[in-house]
């Protein structure tokens, strides 16, 4: 069965627009099956799409130039609209002047166009093609997108009642994305064998050839062994000084190699919430990572958990990509709360002068309670509301001036 992607209706409404469509994310998350599906969509309006891939070696000398590239694009389209797909752009040389020249000549053409993450670190596509593009990120299977596929797409629109009413299915099917993340290919592999297998190819391709061969990073060994360093040390603050000294490198390259990997979309950084620098953590940043599966695999923990109990952080990491997901477009930014005599509470939406604190605990509520660094941001900010994420207490109470709300993790969704 074809998994359905969230991302694809946007592209094809952007389709009619002069803009380039430009499809970025991590390798092997399935940006080259989404143009695939794309093109089926223009097959089924009539339309005759051309597709290029710079993984082909026989579509290699169309990028010599943009000359011989618009003569073999006129040879099958003539002058008449027609729209022209670029898979793995990445591979090609000054990809964002490339790019930028094939739109300034104004030719009937509309292109859709896909790049790894390192896509931008090497070419600095942004400032090449301002104005000129729409950026749609690609990331692997959110845990909406898995669960739809795994029950078959037969309650879409209803997620939450599956939940409430398949609690041990649904709670099964958690521990597998916790377990082995969300990409494509991994997914559809139905033994451990494969999955790992699969996903072993999928880290070596990362390292070897983003990281290495696209970016040019020497140390690779070293750039690994950050990553794993930050898979053992993940939700918990960084320190650089401390990287710098395991690892044997300056602080400096490891400032470059934590951008390297946020830029190519394996980890994301969240920063301190503070407003009294003096008593609250205002600087160092929590290491998330994007895929919960590729996190596990980096530190030999892939398919390794068995209950929920043991997966307390793999749970924190699932609602930080939910709270992105959920929030992201609507202006507010997410963070962390700590205090410099260790209070912390997980997450803070914050909204202006409005924030909203996340507690999350990985287990079944049975009695309404909350953790001493939860009491001490409500009583220092108090807040209207504050949330308690778990595995299925959905209730309310007041603490003094705030409504604790706690939710069950799939009303994120």
């Amino acid at each position: 069965m074809v998994i359905k992607r969230r991302l694809l209706n946007g592209v094809i409404q952007h389709l009619k627009k002069k803009e380039i469509s430009l499809l970025v994310g991590p390798r092997q998350a399935g940006k080259t099956t989404l143009m695939a599906q794309m093109q089926d969509h223009l097959k089924g309006k009539g339309e005759a799409p051309l597709f290029f891939s710079l993984d082909f070696e026989r579509d290699m000398p169309y990028f010599v130039s943009q000359k011989a590239l618009l003569d073999k694009i006129r040879l099958e389209f003539g002058l008449h609209k027609g729209y022209v797909f670029i898979d793995e752009i990445q591979r090609k040389e000054n990809a964002g002047i490339f790019l930028k020249g094939l739109y300034d000549m104004n030719t009937p053409y509309k292109f859709i166009v896909s790049g790894s993450g390192s896509l931008e670190l090497k070419e600095r596509v942004h400032e090449s093609l301002s104005g000129r593009k729409r950026m749609f990120a690609l990331n692997t299977l959110s845990f909406q997108e898995f669960i739809n596929h795994k029950t078959e797409y037969k309650y879409e629109d209803r997620l939450d009642n599956y939940f409430e009413i398949n609690k041990t299915e649904g709670q099964s099917l958690l521990v597998e994305y916790l377990n082995f993340g969300g990409y494509p290919r991994v997914v559809l592999e139905e033994t451990l064998r494969e999955k790992l297998m699969t996903m072993d190819e999928i880290y070596r391709s990362y390292i070897d050839k983003d990281i290495g061969c696209l970016l040019r990073v020497e140390r690779i060994d070293a750039f690994g062994n950050m990553i794993r360093f930050l898979a053992a040390q993940a939700g918990n603050l960084v320190n650089q000084n401390e990287l710098s000294s395991t690892l044997g490198i300056s602080v400096q390259t490891v400032k470059n190699y934590i951008a390297y990997a946020e830029k190519t979309f394996v980890i994301s950084r969240l920063t301190p919430y503070f407003r009294n620098i003096r008593t609250e953590t205002s600087k160092s940043p929590i290491i998330y990572f994007n895929d919960i599966g590729l996190r596990n695999f980096s530190i030999g923990q892939f398919g390794g958990a068995v209950r929920l109990a043991d997966m307390g952080f793999l749970f924190q990491n699932l609602i930080y990509l939910l709270l992105c997901e959920r929030d992201g477009h609507e202006g507010s930014t997410l963070h962390f709360w700590r205090t410099k005599d260790k209070a912390e509470v997980d997450f803070i939406i914050n909204r202006g002068d409005e924030p909203v604190p996340i507690e999350v605990k990985c287990k079944e509520v049975k009695v309404k309670t909350i953790g001493r660094s939860l009491k001490g941001f409500l009583n220092k900010y108090r807040p209207k509301e504050a949330w308690v994420v778990n595995l299925t207490l959905e209730d309310e109470e007041k603490i003094g001036d705030t409504v604790v709300r706690y939710l069950p993790f799939y009303k994120l969704l």
